[in-house]
């Protein structure tokens, strides 16, 4: 067969291999010594060849990808002779099973997005429709799947690809360009862009001043969360967020990342890092993440990592759906070992019954969740200070927040724009409250000296959490347990009940108080208060 061109022989010839049910791949390319012009290729069945020895006898870490090549021996290879391209060699036979057409259609070699359904993808990926979504679009308009052409994958590949080409474009010019005027307009104002080898933008951080001066106060307590995405680019919008005097959330500096990988998690705190002139929180709060684990451990080891606690017990029914539907009594017994054992050693000695009761000791999910039972049960964190917070929940709902801001066809130079309206309107929030707390009094229950005191140094929310649990310590009962010199201990319950039983330790004449709820979160720290008030006035 003689072609006009090289490129209606490879056409040809794919046609021709979808049909009999295999793949093509270019295998070889000669070029003229004369003029250095393509002058010969050979067309191959994509399982030709051998897969590398090296790449056979390399350690992995993830399962190994499936062998392909198998040596077949099938091509198609045309030469140039004058202006036209004639076939040279032709081999028929495989050392393979062939496809059938329309299976033929799924092999990656067959697949193309063409012009139209670029143009289709495009409309409904601006309108916040997801891949899966596009993709039964694309088949009820092609007819069927097999219609199609093309993948989710193909799809995922298309959008990233067009992601990037828009930012060479010119949409992270803009972004580049606000980052710059803030710094200028706004002393404290800092960013950080990372530039790939191409010079196109990758992941990018801001945080303003206030952000940086309010961290200084309030950043103890950090929650790191990468689950919400708010732009054009499907770019992982990561908000650190933290509580402050008036229990609002607040913000310490945000990022936008390529992807959610180890090393860009740790590029990230390493610059949060930096932005946060050096210091660390005591605490930081995210979802089971392994890369960003990772990424932590390295940058912040120091800190104390806690995995957010609702999203674990979410997973619980999913993995253990077979004792759930078998013993009805599962979630309560599971619920009371979690929640409502105080100390490290009652949750092991409950832990170890469940397991046993419910034959789950082989679960090789519970052993690895076990494993790391300091990151995310209550006893083992009951002295680790969080704030109220055991759960990412203040990053979720910063991102609801931002909801009304920004939509997911929101172009990341604008995007900063939006960001910053949605950070003016929480700040105004925390006018108002600071406005409440200094010209207005607050109504106190009680004579007690100490309630009164309280108000001069809390914020108004502060101290209704502190009058409540200060009123509610009047349904205790204190009981004298032991004294050694000047060590005092007692048994702190709610009047009519055993449990849950706190101990109150006063120590070198009252100077030192500890208590066996550990003050862990700031719930804690006020129930301490309480236990600790009533031991002190019932002896």
């Amino acid at each position: 067969m003689i072609f006009d061109d090289v490129e209606d022989a490879q056409s040809f010839y794919k046609a021709y291999a979808r049909r009999k049910g295999f793949a093509i791949r270019t295998n070889h390319t000669r070029l003229s010594k004369d003029d250095k012009k393509l002058c010969a290729v050979d067309y191959v069945c994509t399982r030709e060849g051998f897969r590398r020895v090296s790449r056979k006898e390399k350690e992995r870490t993830v399962p190994e990808i499936a062998e392909t090549k198998i040596g077949c021996k099938a091509i198609m290879g045309v030469k140039k002779d004058g202006e036209k391209w004639m076939v040279n060699k032709f081999v028929v036979g495989h050392n393979h099973i062939l496809l059938t057409p329309r299976s033929a259609s799924l092999l990656r070699g067959n697949r193309k997005v063409t012009k139209v359904q670029k143009n289709l993808i495009m409309t409904l990926n601006e309108s916040g429709v997801p891949t899966r979504k596009i993709m039964s679009v694309l088949s009820k308009e092609s007819g069927g799947d097999f219609n199609v052409g093309c993948i989710d994958k193909d799809v995922e590949n298309y959008l990233g690809n067009k992601r990037r080409k828009v930012f060479e474009e010119g949409d992270a010019q803009r972004l580049y360009s606000y980052f710059l005027e803030r710094q200028l307009t706004e002393l404290g104002f800092v960013y950080s862009m990372q530039v790939d080898k191409d010079g196109c933008m990758g992941s990018c951080f801001w945080a303003d001043a206030q952000s940086r001066a309010a961290y200084q106060y309030f950043g103890d307590v950090v929650t790191f969360d990468a689950t919400y995405l708010t732009n054009v680019y499907k770019m992982p919008f990561v908000p650190f967020s933290g509580v402050n005097h008036h229990h609002q959330t607040i913000m310490f500096g945000c990022a936008l990342l390529v992807n959610e990988t180890a090393e860009s998690y740790t590029w990230l705190l390493r610059t949060w890092q930096e932005a946060m002139l050096g210091k660390a929180p005591a605490t930081i709060i995210t979802d089971d993440d392994k890369a960003m684990a990772k990424a932590i451990a390295e940058v912040l080891p120091h800190t104390t990592h806690r995995l957010c606690l609702w999203h674990i017990l979410q997973k619980f029914p999913e993995h253990l759906a077979h004792v759930y539907n078998k013993f009805l009594d599962f979630d309560k017994d599971f619920r009371h070992c979690i929640h409502e054992t105080i100390t490290t050693d009652e949750f092991e000695q409950e832990w170890g019954c469940i397991l046993e009761k419910y034959e789950l000791e082989e679960n090789n999910w519970l052993q690895n969740l076990y494993s790391r039972r300091d990151k995310w049960v209550p006893a083992y964190l009951r002295s680790t200070f969080c704030a109220g917070m055991s759960t990412t929940q203040r990053s979720e709902s910063m991102n609801k927040f931002f909801k009304d801001y920004v939509r997911s066809s929101t172009m990341v130079s604008d995007f900063v724009y939006q960001y910053e309206k949605a950070i003016d309107a929480r700040y105004f929030k925390e006018k108002e409250k600071d406005v409440r707390t200094r010209f207005t009094q607050a109504i106190l229950k009680t004579p007690l000296k100490i309630e009164e005191e309280a108000t001069m140094v809390y914020t108004r929310k502060s101290f209704m959490i502190f009058q409540d649990e200060l009123f509610n310590s009047l349904r205790y009962k204190a009981t004298k347990l032991s004294k050694e010199g000047e060590r005092k201990t007692y048994g702190v319950v709610i009047s009519g009940k055993e449990k849950p039983l706190y101990h109150v330790t006063l120590e070198n004449g009252e100077e030192q108080t500890t208590c066996t709820c550990q003050c862990g979160s700031l719930w804690g720290f006020f129930v301490g208060i309480s236990c600790v008030f009533l031991a002190r006035n019932r002896y």
